[in-house]
């Protein structure tokens, strides 16, 4: 395969026009059979874009009858050969093998994308992917800052897409059956959550300025976001931990605990957030903290994140979420089950369960086919997402911010939050919905 070459800016006055006629279309019904769920024979077509965790997108689409994985793409060649590698194996038949993914927009035979890109990413290339007639299936958090989570939601609006994100817990049977049983009151009414995250990760080093590896289109990796030099400890995960690429562990596993938070609370968005923490286990690149206890206050509830990336703390055990009622307490593991306990702390009910992806990629094709309710269509996910968002900013501010529980908006920023809502483009990759 030949290196792909990098590509320009988008040219935005076509850009523009296409979304626009496109947009027409939807709202005169005159859409293309093929872009039409109500129209696709049973088989959906599939493009998976980012073939690290997108090869485990690859492997749920190839567990779901009827779904073709039709083009794997991805901007380092080696991943792509990776991706066709791992279709062929299960299927026998090759995808289109693509670098450059202008070409997945442009394919009219394509019914869906599946993003596994960088936070960077999500919300650039979900706004581009409706606006082409594409479901999307955008990975967790499904945008780099707030501003962006309005952006994608008007997208997904404007051109009649289904839209859903990838916390995936929302499809888990166990833990729907989890919200279920805090509904109807086992616990009592729910006051508070607490929640937690602990990892032992390594130190990321300095990065050295090195020659960009042959197989890898830099340039195309970086797309919306200004550019900076290649260093040899960025690509492909490190870019998580530096604020003009990722959100921290708060964007990379909070989002899975503050989604259920929500949800089992039954809130919508915050009255005040404030987080506090630090980097405090390694000397190096990272900018994003590794330990941090964020808060969130809704008015009549509560809840709390806490967090501990290089040190997993493995003598507390703790659950993924507990649930505190007036009755007792509701707990969520990490994979798939769930315990009950009353007040005196007895344990009354306790349910097991395996962890599985592939539900929550079903649950979109089927909404793709007939119309199913999405499990986290984007408009309720990107609530959970500006969680993550708002405690960053919270953060990076040492402020405790107060917010509109009806939009989120931040009521006592400065100048400093007020530039965090948003960030700056490329010239040229501006997103435009």
């Amino acid at each position: 395969m030949n290196t792909p070459n990098p590509v320009p800016s988008v040219d935005r006055r076509q850009f523009l026009q296409a979304s626009g006629a496109l947009a027409m279309m939807l709202a005169a019904g005159e859409a293309p059979a093929v872009l039409r769920a109500d129209a696709l024979p049973g088989r959906v077509r599939v493009a998976v874009l980012g073939l690290g965790r997108g090869m485990d997108h690859v492997s749920a689409y190839l567990q779901i009858p009827g779904v073709e994985v039709a083009a794997v793409c991805d901007v380092d060649e080696r991943r792509v050969a990776a991706g066709v590698k791992a279709v062929e194996a299960k299927t026998g038949r090759t995808p289109a093998a693509v670098g450059d993914f202008h070409r997945i927009l442009d394919d009219r035979s394509i019914d869906a994308v599946s993003i596994a890109l960088p936070n960077f990413w999500h919300a650039p290339m979900t706004i581009l992917a409706c606006a082409a007639g594409k479901h999307v299936y955008v990975e967790k958090p499904g945008s780099h800052n707030a501003r962006e989570s309005g952006w994608m939601v008007e997208a997904a609006r404007r051109h009649g897409r289904k839209v859903q994100m990838g916390n995936q817990r929302r499809s888990v049977p166990q833990i729907r059956e989890a919200m279920e049983r805090l509904r109807a009151g086992d616990i009592g009414p729910v006051r508070y959550a607490r929640s937690w995250y602990d990892a032992n990760r390594p130190t990321i080093g300095r990065g050295r300025p090195v020659p960009v590896p042959a197989s890898l289109n830099y340039a195309l990796w970086q797309g919306p976001v200004p550019e900076r030099p290649y260093v040899d400890n960025l690509v492909h995960y490190n870019w998580h931990w530096r604020w003009h690429w990722g959100g921290g562990e708060l964007a990379n596993n909070g989002i899975h605990a503050l989604d259920l938070v929500r949800w089992g609370l039954a809130v919508e968005l915050p009255r005040s957030v404030t987080v506090s923490g630090g980097r405090y286990h390694f000397d190096d690149d990272q900018e994003t903290p590794d330990t941090t206890i964020a808060s969130y206050d809704f008015g009549t509830c509560g809840a709390t994140w806490d967090s501990s990336s290089c040190l997993q703390r493995k003598e507390e055990a703790h659950p993924f979420v507990t649930f505190y009622g007036d009755a007792g307490s509701l707990s969520i593991d990490s994979g798939a089950g769930y315990r009950v306990f009353d007040l005196a702390g007895k344990e009354v009910r306790k349910v097991t369960g395996r962890f599985s992806d592939v539900p929550h990629f079903t649950n979109f094709i089927e909404a793709i086919r007939s119309g199913t309710a999405l499990n986290s269509e984007i408009g309720e996910a990107q609530k959970s997402t500006l969680l993550c968002h708002l405690g960053n900013i919270a953060y990076r501010t040492h402020s405790v911010l107060e917010t509109d529980p009806a939009t989120g908006k931040i009521r006592n920023g400065s100048s400093a939050t007020r530039q965090l809502w948003g960030r700056e483009y490329r010239k040229g990759w501006e997103p435009r919905v």
